[in-house]
């Protein structure tokens, strides 16, 4: 076996140990009382008792959508926040170019965080954030 594979397997090994040994403690020390209200399925905050045709309230949907589109339009300033640090190991030609179009990404990125409230002040003024 190659040195270099050692640490990994170790890792491996350490954290699977830790994962089982911490689920087994928390199954013997926790509390064991299963209920019939324990055991029901749970969705949405609502009772599983009713008709399955039971209609859902069209503000789960709308919160859902909401919060998907700006948890994944936020997820791209990740990438932004990484290119825009400064280089290392790049002559001075290159990082002069960097620099000077750093301007241009910057007021992009800007233009994105401004259309991104101004969705967020339009699905709050519509009412999707409250429940009534």
């Amino acid at each position: 076996m190659q040195i270099e594979v050692v640490p990994i397997l170790l890792f491996a090994v350490c954290t699977t140990a830790l994962c089982v040994g911490l689920l087994m403690v928390g199954r013997m020390i926790g509390p064991h009382r299963e209920i019939p209200v324990k055991l029901m399925p749970y969705e949405s905050g609502m009772d599983p008792i009713h008709d399955t045709r039971r209609r859902f309230d069209v503000r789960f949907y709308l919160v859902a959508i909401a919060f998907l589109v700006f948890d994944v339009e936020l997820l791209f300033l990740y990438p932004w926040a990484v290119a825009s640090r400064n280089p290392v190991g790049i002559d001075a030609a290159v990082s002069q170019d960097l620099v000077s179009s750093r301007g241009l990404v910057f007021g992009e990125v800007m233009l994105f965080l401004v259309l991104l409230v101004l969705g967020y002040v339009y699905t709050w003024r519509k009412g999707v954030f409250q429940w009534r």
